[in-house]
């Protein structure tokens, strides 16, 4: 094991404490101490130098016969085998954090893509309406006589919508900066009737009629309120989508709001494809998608901001044809 014969150590050229490192030494003479008193050394591992200088690690276990202390049994097992594939496990285990880092920046740039993508769409809803109503002004103004009224109807839409553009930015600083969601007390049919205009380029482009059903009493709930939109705008959104490939029907979305206990429930329901049974329990999967071409993180990220709200977001099949999404959120008590 060692590369030396009997004939150095019977000699006396060598001493069997020479074949240890310096480093080791500590621990063969606890393991002396040890079998002088209790005529047991409990195995330990250490190391040998071998006669080319190189080391080799060993397992070391030694008893002695009864009183003969000068007398007894040892082994020496080589561990060579043992330490290589210790070895090659930790460079395996290594090589798994660096795919595990790997994958973790794949995932971060994969969610900016689908952030990003979600952010331009959240500020280019109003910005068209902006440019729209601005298109709708300059009109109205170069009628004889100017239609001062209507004018003043779209600057204030104007507004309302620039207004809507720069909260979409200030909750993305928000987020980067890790600030606090801004929550504060809510009516819940207000933000889906803010969400109504965001949308309607989409409901008219995809033929989609929208219809309300909003309960004309609710308790307040406490959200943010532009995060409370972006839930909305997405499950509206992916509604649209859902129906694409409808064609024997009409094309309709309708949003319902009641009070569910001591909940607030909201439904988005589409008249589309439905949810098949084997997508049912991913479908809120961060990247599990069944359109081309998606990342998977809509419903995801929508999730996330309702449990976040102390709510619960879940889907089924429609009474009819199609899906619902629905959310609860915890009505809010005031002090």
């Amino acid at each position: 094991m060692v590369g030396y014969a009997r004939d150095d150590l019977a000699s006396g050229r060598l001493r069997w404490t020479e074949l240890t490192p310096a480093e080791w030494r500590d621990v063969d003479e606890r393991a002396v101490a040890e079998l002088k008193a209790a005529a047991t050394a409990r195995p330990h591992e250490k190391e040998y130098v071998r006669k080319d200088g190189s080391r080799v690690p060993v397992m070391v276990g030694a008893a002695t016969f009864g009183d003969r202390r000068d007398q007894g049994v040892a082994f020496v097992l080589d561990l060579t085998a043992r330490k290589r594939a210790e070895d090659a496990l930790r460079e395996s285990e290594q090589g798994l954090r660096e795919a595990h880092v790997e994958l973790a920046h794949v995932t971060r740039v994969t969610m900016l893509g689908e952030l990003s993508a979600s952010i331009a769409h959240e500020v280019n809803q109003p910005l068209a309406a902006v440019v729209a109503n601005a298109e709708a002004g300059r009109r109205w103004l170069g009628r004889e006589p100017p239609e001062i009224a209507e004018v003043r109807d779209v600057l204030a839409r104007i507004t309302r919508d620039a207004h809507r553009a720069g909260e979409v930015i200030g909750r993305v600083r928000a987020l980067a900066n890790k600030a606090d969601v801004r929550t504060a007390p809510l009516d819940i049919n207000d933000v889906v009737t803010e969400v109504i205009p965001l949308v309607r380029r989409e409901l008219l482009g995809n033929r989609v009629s929208l219809r309300t059903e909003l309960a004309a009493v609710l308790p307040t709930v406490l959200a943010d309120r532009v995060q409370l939109q972006q839930v909305i705008i997405n499950l509206v959104i992916n509604g649209i989508e859902a129906m694409h490939a409808v064609a024997d029907r009409p094309r309709e979305l309708v949003i319902r709001s009641r009070q569910d206990g001591a909940d607030v429930l909201v439904t988005v329901e589409d008249c589309g494809v439905g949810i098949s049974a084997a997508n049912a329990h991913r479908l809120f999967d961060a990247f599990f998608t069944t359109k081309p071409g998606g990342l998977g993180m809509g419903l995801s990220i929508c999730r996330s901001i309702i449990e976040s709200h102390g709510g619960k977001l879940s889907a089924g099949d429609n009474a009819g044809p199609g899906a619902v999404i629905r959310f609860t959120l915890p009505a809010h008590q005031a002090e």
